[in-house]
């Protein structure tokens, strides 16, 4: 019943990898057999490779074979990779790059795109996602429990659709894969930060623990794998933060400055806003700490009673806690309203000088006691069932479930300065003056007269307390059918077609609870006075030391005393005043809530090739994939209380009744079709050269479906309209092409693989003004005439103005790039060096697509978000006897991405090098000991609005160290 085709008699010659001879684990144990009694004639000794080395090997041979442009990354066991998440694992291959948060790699970047062009799979299922969009969060991912991985950056037809940048396919164990019956491995490590001792009240230590086991039984018919993966480590950060230019005001009074603000639309106003400087709304210095924990388990089913037929059922769980606090201090300068005095200009923005609060500003400096809770959790289910119903005709069906769910809870505790806390009717100080310079890259100088007072219990009062949640859920149901024919001619060796059924469910819902004020103090939810026992005084150390102090707060004992009948809890609701009548001060919560269904049904067909051409050999695939999707929302529209028009009464979580809203579901079908080819000339037995054609596509995110439209008449009946989101979103487009030369070693293992990729994307997705908006012929409710509130006089509204919203940017652009990797290991080398090797990786990527940013004050260009135009990767390893050792270098240089500022800002991130280094000793066959360090450098991450003048994040997270053990039989 089994033909072999050229490739897999290609597969097979290349059974036995050229170091001394080692069997290839992805040999049948006949094959294995026959190549060892091979070599004993031959008297060949055989070596038994191990380790880094051994996934090394394993990934090459992964990438040679393959019938796509792909990278591979392969583990022995469960648990052989020694990184944090797949995150970092990822991050080693060509051409991928990683986006820390939180010192740990969590977003990957694939060939200069950001992770809302990466499409992700776990054993070939489409994931749902924690981050509230498309893509997945890596870290949520322990490597322990991932047995291989690749990154597809050329499509083939049978591939679920959604990578623009590349497709990253996870796998988990299969059991019955495995050569001895049984196999278990666990592995247990302590961790240290050597900055957490920097940061009040942040825990220095922790752990990480995995154990895996793998069972054959009943004649190795019925397979068993179970795993389960811990992290316990502390969350440790040192950071400023500025935040953007959002103002202007005349700073310089400089006669004839003509290089004031232009507005969306081009224009300027000479009278008002010619000579004015832009203002920044100000900057944050704070401590973070807590800690992060993540429970991993992952277990699978395999019966195959017969060589025709397998049966597989598995699962994949994650949930990652995190309970962390950010302390410190926040300076908001106060807007156009407060005095600036001494400044120093820079592209005509204010970077340094003095801001004293006035009668109309609101300056202040809060002290900051935040407290923030995210609980996420992944579950992945899958039934897949294998069957060879003739000798050429096979079957395979594949069921499964993905859930994700995330609980963000931010809370705020602020506090202000006090003219005396201990007055019966305390007084908000206004008497502020601030003064700073901002220092580029480097961290700032900053000076306030109210410094002494930020450790005094008698001024400092807590002022307010917030709580904003985010909570999603997503989840997908998904149905596949592929089925095989296998050929017998000269030009293909099997036709491959199926079909994909997939209904994803996504909601958003916000609330909060909010109680006095952080701009002054509130006449009615009055300050709070602090007492000893409540705070302490926390010094700033190393290069933050000159920094002033200030107080941490138990939030515990401050909200006890403050809510001594309970604290109470965030609702969804429209917003109330204090005689109950709504005000919509909190209408937001109701309005940014909502689903998003999204149906899609697929069908692909896709032929093998198996060829020769001029006597060369050529294999891989060309096909079509057909994609049907149906989109819709959730969205209130105001509608005046029209009821004609669809107004209903709308109640809130507090029992608030709003009836000037319809409740619609919004949204559009289409259909794409997504031709692909692949094609891998073997020239000589270690020569090939590939060539890759598709059209791909990658989906908005899910979370900018949800709509959140908002119009306004002003009182003289103009309109605008606002909506950061738009269910009428498409996807993203590319045609893409790739064509690569591999050259695979004779004498020593390894390769080199040159490569050079184009795509050229027809558009993107930007929030954009659109003028001279027709909202009433664009469906949006438009009354023909307002009531003026004084007069009463009726107003007629005009139906045109302008909307700003996501739309699909028309203009696009393309994307092009090399990649080179070189792989050595140096067998050839005398004894003690026949263990060293060499893996480096490069790429370089160029797009002429621009985005533009004003968060600096004027207008700059922007790079793709995620597009770093060199990525390198290198890994020095040496194995000798029982010793190994190696020291991985990243580096990218700069490239785009989001900081939190006041809120999620995009901004320019500085180039940046990351070192990780690991020692491993095999004390018997069983038992090794390892010692590692992550971030060996203590590289900061570091941030700025278009100019490096203009200061964004500074953030310093720690070196992490690893001492631990490794049990395996």
């Amino acid at each position: 019943m089994f033909k072999p085709s050229k490739l897999s008699l290609a597969l097979l010659s290349c059974g036995v990898f050229s170091v001394g001879g080692a069997i290839a684990q992805t040999a049948e144990p006949n094959q294995a057999q026959q190549v060892a009694n091979d070599a004993q004639d031959e008297q060949i000794e055989v070596i038994e490779v191990t380790g880094f080395r051994k996934s090394l090997i394993d990934s090459i041979n992964a990438k040679r074979f393959a019938d796509t442009v792909t990278e591979q990354l392969s583990a022995d066991d469960l648990g052989a990779l020694p990184d944090v998440s797949m995150a970092d694992a990822l991050t080693r291959l060509p051409g991928v790059s990683a986006v820390r948060t939180g010192g740990q790699a969590a977003e990957i970047n694939i060939r200069g795109m950001d992770g809302g062009f990466v499409f992700s799979t776990l054993n070939g299922r489409e994931q749902v996602s924690t981050s509230g969009s498309r893509s997945i969060e890596f870290d949520q991912y322990p490597s322990e429990l991932i047995s291989q991985a690749a990154v597809y950056k050329s499509p083939k037809a049978s591939l679920i659709e959604g990578g623009v940048a590349g497709t990253v396919e996870l796998k988990t164990a299969s059991p019955l894969s495995i050569d001895q019956d049984h196999k278990f491995n666990i592995n247990a490590r302590g961790m240290y930060n050597d900055r957490a001792s920097e940061v009040q009240d942040a825990n220095e230590f922790g752990h990480r623990f995995s154990f895996s086991y793998q069972g054959k039984f009943l004649d190795e018919t019925f397979g068993v794998a179970l795993g389960y993966a811990r992290l316990y480590q502390p969350s440790v950060a040192t950071q400023f933060i500025g935040f953007a230019y959002n103002g202007v005001k005349d700073i310089d009074l400089v006669d004839g400055d003509v290089d004031g603000p232009v507005y969306d639309d081009g224009s300027a106003n000479p009278e008002r806003d010619i000579d004015k400087e832009y203002i920044s709304e100000g900057f944050e210095l704070q401590h973070l700490g807590g800690e992060e924990t993540r429970n991993g388990y992952v277990g699978a089913i395999e019966w195959a009673p017969s060589d025709v037929f397998k049966l597989r059922a598995d699962a994949f769980v994650s949930k990652f806690d995190s309970e962390t606090f950010a302390r410190g201090f926040r300076v908001k300068f106060g807007g156009e309203n407060a005095a600036y005095a001494n400044p120093v200009i820079a592209e005509n923005a204010m970077i340094g000088g003095t801001v004293n609060r006035t009668t109309k500003s609101f300056t202040r400096v809060e002290t900051v006691n935040d407290d923030n809770q995210d609980f996420d959790e992944i579950q992945n289910y899958g039934l897949n069932l294998q069957w060879q119903m003739t000798e050429r005709f096979s079957a395979d069906l594949d069921l499964s479930y993905s859930n994700a769910t995330n609980n963000f809870r931010n809370g705020l505790l602020w506090a202000l300065v006090a003219e005396d806390a201990n007055a019966d009717v305390p007084v908000f100080d206004t008497n502020v003056s601030l003064s700073y310079l901002l220092n580029g890259l480097d961290l700032p100088d900053v000076g306030f007269n109210q410094a002494d007072a930020l450790t005094d219990i008698n001024r400092l009062m807590v002022s307010k307390y917030g709580i904003y949640p985010y909570q999603n859920e997503d989840e997908l149901k998904a149905v596949r059918l592929d089925l095989q024919y296998d050929l017998d001619n000269d030009f293909f060796s099997a036709i491959e077609f199926g079909a994909r059924y997939s209904e994803r469910d996504y909601s958003n819902d916000r609330s909060l609870y909010q109680y006095g004020n952080d701009g002054a103090f509130s006449p009615r939810e009055t300050p709070l006075q602090l007492t000893e026992d409540m705070v302490e005084v926390v010094n700033w150390e190393g290069d933050f030391s000159y920094f002033p102090s200030y107080l941490a707060i138990d939030l515990d004992q401050a909200l006890a005393a403050w809510f001594p009948n309970g604290i109470p809890q965030p609702v969804q609701t429209w917003g109330a005043n204090s005689q109950g009548e709504i005000d919509n001060n909190s209408s937001w919560s109701v309005l940014q809530s909502g689903d998003v269904f999204e149906k899609v049904i697929s069908a692909y067909v896709m032929a093998n090739i198996d060829t020769e051409i001029g006597g060369i050999p050529v294999t891989g695939n060309i096909g079509i994939r057909m994609v049907d999707t149906d989109q819709s929302s959730t969205v209130y529209e105001d509608v005046g209380g029209d009821v004609a028009a669809g107004a209903m009464p709308i109640v809130d979580q507090v029992g608030l009744v709003n009836s000037n809203y319809a409740f619609k579901r919004l949204g559009l079908k289409y259909t794409d079709y997504l031709p692909s080819m692949n094609l891998n000339f073997r020239l000589t037995d270690n020569d090939q050269v590939r060539f890759a054609a598709a059209k791909v596509m990658s989906r908005p995110e899910i979370n900018r479906l949800v709509s959140n439209l908002s119009t306004n008449i002003n009182d003289d009946g103009e309109i605008s309209g606002n909506s950061d989101n738009n269910p009428f979103l498409k996807p993203f487009y590319a045609n893409q092409y790739d064509i690569s030369y591999e050259r695979y070693f004779e004498d020593s293992d390894g390769a080199f693989i040159a490569a050079f990729f184009y795509k050229d994307i027809e558009s993107f997705v930007q929030t954009l003004p659109i003028y001279n908006f027709d909202f009433r012929a664009n469906g949006f409710y438009v009354p023909e005439t307002i009531e003026d509130e004084l007069s009463g006089v009726p107003v007629t509204v005009d139906p045109v103005g302008t909307y700003t919203t996501a739309i699909n940017n028309e203009e696009g652009g393309s994307i092009k790039g090399i990649e080179l990797a070189y792989t050595q290991i140096f067998s050839m080398l005398p004894d003690l060096w026949s263990g060293l090797g060499l893996n480096i990786s490069y790429s370089y990527t160029k797009s002429e697509v621009e985005f533009f940013t004003d968060l600096g004050g004027q207008t700059r260009t922007q790079s793709l978000p995620g597009l770093s135009e060199n990525v390198l990767n290198a890994t020095l390893f040496w194995n000798y006897q029982d010793f190994e050792a190696r020291v991985n270098t990243r580096y990218r240089s700069e490239f785009v991405s989001e900081q939190w500022g006041v809120n999620e800002q995009v901004v320019n991130f500085d180039d940046e090098i990351v070192v990780d280094m690991q020692a491993s000793y095999d004390v018997t066959e069983q038992l090794s000991v390892l010692f590692q360090v992550n971030n060996l450098t203590d590289e900061p991450t570091q941030s700025y609005f278009g100019s490096k003048q203009f200061t964004g994040t500074t953030q310093f997270f720690g070196r992490q160290f690893y001492l631990g053990a490794n049990y395996a039989f």
